[in-house]
């Protein structure tokens, strides 16, 4: 007897819930007096990332379907390395590249390990979120630990990307101008430290001052 269901995609769902985070993300950094047409850039590509992650992630959502159903063992696996290919495994990789670029730029993270953290943490989320859709709402993915290792392992990547990046003085200003700001915390003068730009994060501050110093350019303080 052939089964009947009702599928929800993702399309109407993930679009209007990007453009209302979009306008919270804009109106938080213009509340504050931070918003530039970089920052809102980076808004924009954040929420279009995180948009395309949920939609892979969670959609389709079955709402209502006939038949039997399936030993739930079957849309999990615990197995390292079992049931994979080296291109799923990459792409997984890549998938969480972005994440460890925009994570220093919005959240201010400062080591590789806090993104590395964030990234095992989210990709944790999105597994269990998978494994419960395909049990309560009959999804079509499977709840993975190769996922969730090779997001992890994209993550910091990325962040080492980004690093890499900061080591050209033209991105280097780019990435400063782009980076959201986080309270006022104004150095003192006679700490011997020059200030970061206005906005930059504690990652790119860092390698700014490391840079002006190895340039031996003048820096503000005794």
């Amino acid at each position: 007897m052939p089964t009947s269901h009702t599928e929800l995609t993702a399309l109407p769902v993930v679009v209007p819930l990007a453009a209302v985070a979009l306008a919270v993300l804009l109106r938080r950094l213009h509340r504050r007096g931070s918003l530039t047409v970089l920052r809102a850039l980076v808004a924009v590509v954040l929420v279009g990332y995180g948009a395309g992650v949920l939609a892979n992630t969670l959609f389709p959502i079955t709402l209502a379907a006939a038949g039997p159903r399936p030993p739930w063992s079957l849309f999990l696996n615990l197995t390292p390395l079992a049931g994979t290919e080296p291109r799923d495994m990459a792409e997984n990789v890549l998938v969480f590249l972005p994440l460890g670029v925009l994570l220093p730029l919005v959240a201010r993270l400062r080591s590789w390990w806090r993104v590395l953290l964030v990234g095992l943490l989210l990709s944790l989320a999105m597994e269990l979120v998978q494994l419960v859709n395909a049990l309560v709402g009959h999804g079509g993915h499977i709840a993975d630990v190769n996922d969730l290792l090779a997001n992890t392992v994209g993550a910091p990547l990325g962040y080492a990307v980004l690093r890499a990046a900061l080591l050209l003085p033209p991105l280097r200003r780019l990435a400063a101008a782009a980076t959201w700001p986080a309270p006022a915390q104004p150095t003192a003068v006679g700490d011997g430290g020059a200030l970061p730009p206005r906005g930059a994060s504690p990652v790119i501050s860092s390698t700014i001052a490391a840079r002006s110093a190895a340039d031996g350019s003048p820096q503000s303080g005794a």
